[in-house]
């Protein structure tokens, strides 16, 4: 029996969706921790050190598979999708790739350099400065891709590869990228740690860049409407978006009653959720389009997706290829959340 290429093609289409959720409750996290120790005094920056190695040394490499999976399927399936976003975003993406690049090293090199000098300090900076970068520009790629700001007809270079991209709306949604980041990894912290009042600190920070996330907010609604991009319209001109947006609001009220009873395990959980139907919101209403050009034009993972047997055989990929990445990863994460002596 031939598989259905048109069945095939939503298992791709998820696959992608997944693959970048878990990025951004993951990496976001990892990424998230640097946040958190970029502002965090000096005098306890330390102690944010010590809880997010703890916490994501062991998995930190296998955070961005999710990523490098969302690439290749780019790639492979929707070869056009892949064209047009290297070649118009090549300067945002090669900035993030450099800072994912840079903080992998300094990771590794301040926690398991066996020389240890005054050149920890540089790889500090490195890790914290590289961890606010990389989802800055991560956000500012995932807005341009939809905000209907690339010319593929610009004649100069600066309308090309700068414009595109360098505004207002596509920068409020790298640094709400960012302060998102970093609640996520205070909240993921506070569920880490044992000590209540050690986790309480990691508790107020995560109000800190929620409160940051929600000037952020304000900033994209104001730039999105200052620009003629109908973010609103977006949100709740259909019923998926809208329901989401509620349970997205809903997961936040619970978050904060959840906080106010120490439930710092279960807020992770109610953190990932509020995340879900947020990311739910914003890419349903364009399914299944992915990139919005200025000239009204559209790329669509459907219309603009690979030959039948290219989506056949990469969907099959992906099925198999999970049979063995996720039980390995849930494996690793077990393995490495264990107690010693347990």
């Amino acid at each position: 029996m031939i598989p259905n290429p048109d069945m095939m093609i939503y298992i791709v289409i998820g696959f992608l969706w997944v693959s970048l959720l878990i990025y951004v409750l993951m990496g976001g996290a990892d990424f998230g921790a640097g946040i958190l120790e970029l502002f965090t005094p000096e005098v306890k920056k330390a102690d944010v050190r010590k809880a997010a190695h703890h916490a994501i040394g062991p998995i930190w490499e296998a955070n961005h598979m999710w990523l490098i999976i969302a690439i290749v399927i780019l790639f492979v399936g929707f070869p056009q999708v892949y064209s047009v976003a290297s070649v118009y975003l090549h300067i945002p993406l090669v900035i993030m790739l450099l800072g994912i690049i840079a903080r992998g090293t300094a990771f590794a090199f301040r926690n398991y350099d066996a020389v240890k000098d005054g050149t920890q300090k540089l790889y500090n900076k490195i890790y914290v400065y590289s961890s606010f970068v990389t989802p800055l520009f991560l956000g500012i790629i995932s807005a341009t891709a939809v905000s209907g700001r690339i010319n593929t007809a610009a004649n100069s270079f600066t309308q090309t590869y700068i414009f595109d991209w360098f505004n207002w709306f596509s920068f409020s949604v790298g640094f709400f990228t960012v302060f998102l980041c970093g609640f996520l990894a205070a909240i993921y912290l506070a569920g880490e740690i044992k000590d209540n009042t050690r986790g309480n600190i990691y508790i107020y920070r995560a109000k800190i860049m929620f409160a940051a996330m929600m000037v952020c907010v304000l900033a994209v609604f104001i730039s999105s409407f200052k620009e003629n991009i109908p973010l609103v319209s977006w949100l709740l001109g259909n019923t998926i978006s809208i329901i989401a947006v509620c349970l997205s609001v809903i997961g936040m009220i619970v978050l904060w009653v959840l906080i106010g009873k120490c439930k710092y395990i279960s807020i992770r959980f109610v953190a990932g959720f509020m995340v879900t139907a947020m990311l739910i919101a914003v890419t349903y209403t364009h399914y299944p389009n992915i990139i919005l050009l200025k000239d009204g034009s559209h790329l669509s993972l459907t219309e603009h997706a690979a030959p039948g047997k290219t989506i056949t055989a990469l969907a099959i990929a992906l099925l198999v290829g999970s049979l063995f990445i996720l039980p390995s990863l849930v494996y690793l994460v077990y393995s490495f959340g264990k107690k010693e002596g347990e």
